[in-house]
């Protein structure tokens, strides 16, 4: 009641406030945006709708800043056309930096400087005999050379270099290893230049031509092959130029990595023949090493006998010939199916292996015990392409091998027993299944792989224990 006249009196008293319209605060007009009015649209579904605008209107800024940047950055640029100012600056650009990197290398007269340096002023190790030097020697050296022959020495006297280098008690290091490093960075570097030069396009790799080039310019400088008849030379060049291919090429896509060549044995190899064959190689050094004219003599002399009908090309029946016919009959057809390209017609009768699938069968035959030529074989071995092989693999790849153990006279054989056996010599992670990894893992994938594929091979690991001893015997 007291209440009630309180108010009454309060609202006789007091003016009425006035509420400012909508439209003056702007707090207001955004609550209700959000909120909305009640009628309508919920707040909800008003919500979305302002979510959509404020997407769409960055998506629209961002169409805007790209418009503005122009196109997309391109990773890809095409090569300058063949006689263009473009081509003719990259080709001199590139002629001026490599002859200026030849002009760093040291020379042979350089060479045989440094090799006078180290021994005037090495010391002797009275125990072994060997010329060694400590580190202050090490830099006395440098500073010597660096006087004879100039400062493109002074970058092999690093302290780093130094270290790379075993040393005895006395922080000594033997002067013959640093020199035949100096010789084979000089070497390494002096091919990488060559390589480079022969590079047309500038990528890092040669296409199979460019390796012939390179190859066609080193037989002068190696000794066993300066009496090379003129006309054998450019078939000698892409025997060789296989090798490096086959093993620095292992994707077969028609080009190798120049880094790649120089770091492989395949470069060793080639340079080896630089030793007078007369005094210092055997006849059967010469035929183990694939570059050797008498080996690519006779790879050449293998292909012609098996070429039958001398069509330049190798049927499935005349490859069957190979190693005196030792190889399996099924081994031949999946190296027809896995690494020969079918003919125009696409009949089956129409494959046929020509000479570059030929050096690439007898590399991988002659180097099972490498990555490479097992992969090559694996690929053969893989009768269904799943990766793997099976008991039932192995069963069917044997037993054209027990065949012919049979028909040359040999006793008999369990072929599960031998099964059993390649599963311990391997020792799969899978138990049920061999894999390439498998192969390489145990390290005698090679015997594996010869084992399934050629008799000859089977016959070898049949008699292992005989040849070991009658290889000890000699040196006896």
């Amino acid at each position: 009641m007291y209440g009630g006249a309180n108010d009454g009196e309060g609202a006789q008293d007091t003016a009425p406030k006035k509420i400012p319209p909508a439209s003056s605060m702007p707090w207001v007009r955004n609550l209700r945006r959000f909120i909305g009015s009640g009628a309508g649209l919920g707040s909800e579904a008003l919500m979305e709708l302002e979510t959509k605008r404020i997407l769409l209107d960055i998506f629209k800024d961002r169409q805007q800043k790209n418009a503005e940047a122009g196109s997309i950055p391109s990773f890809y640029k095409k090569k300058p056309e063949e006689g263009s100012i473009s081509h003719r600056v990259q080709r001199l650009a590139k002629y001026r930096f490599l002859k200026k990197q030849s002009e760093m290398l040291l020379n042979a007269d350089d060479l045989d400087a440094m090799w006078v340096c180290l021994r005037e002023n090495c010391v002797i190790d009275d125990a072994t005999g060997a010329e060694k030097m400590n580190y202050e020697d090490f830099c006395h050296i440098a500073s010597v050379c660096t006087e004879q022959i100039g400062p493109k020495c002074r970058r092999f006297f690093s302290p780093s270099n130094f270290m790379k280098f075993e040393k005895d008690e006395s922080g000594r290091i033997a002067i013959l290893p640093f020199y035949l490093y100096v010789m084979r960075t000089v070497s390494l570097t002096q091919a990488r230049i060559d390589m480079s030069e022969l590079d047309e396009d500038s990528d890092g790799f040669l296409q199979p031509y460019e390796m012939e080039a390179y190859i066609r310019g080193l037989i002068p400088n190696l000794a066993q092959l300066r009496d090379m008849p003129a006309a054998f030379v450019q078939m000698y060049c892409r025997i060789a130029a296989q090798k490096f291919f086959f093993f620095c090429d292992p994707h077969r896509r028609g080009k190798a990595c120049i880094k790649k060549i120089l770091l492989s044995n395949c470069l060793q190899e080639l340079m080896e023949l630089h030793q007078e064959s007369e005094e210092e190689v055997t006849d059967t050094e010469q035929a183990e090493n694939w570059f050797s004219l008498t080996s690519a003599q006779r790879i050449c002399d293998m292909f012609l006998a098996l070429d039958k009908d001398m069509n330049g090309t190798l049927s499935k029946q005349e490859l069957k010939e190979y190693a005196d016919g030792t190889l399996t009959d099924i081994f031949i057809e999946r190296a027809f199916d896995e690494h020969v390209r079918r003919g125009k017609s696409g009949a089956g009768n129409a494959r046929e292996m020509d000479f570059g699938s030929f050096l690439d069968f007898v590399l991988a035959l002659e180097n099972k015990d490498t990555s490479e030529g097992l992969t090559y074989l694996f690929r053969c071995l893989d009768l269904h392409g799943r990766g793997y092989l099976t008991t039932a693999d192995v069963h069917a790849l044997f037993r054209d091998v027990h065949q012919k153990w049979i028909e040359g006279g040999n006793y008999e054989l369990c072929i599960e027993d031998v099964r059993d056996e390649i599963w311990d010599m391997v020792k799969p992670a899978d138990p049920l299944r061999i894999t390439l990894a498998d192969l390489l893992a145990c390290k005698q994938g090679g015997t594996v792989a010869s084992m399934l594929v050629d008799v000859r091979g089977f016959w070898a690991h049949d008699n292992r224990e005989n040849l070991l001893q009658e290889e000890e015997e000699p040196e006896e």
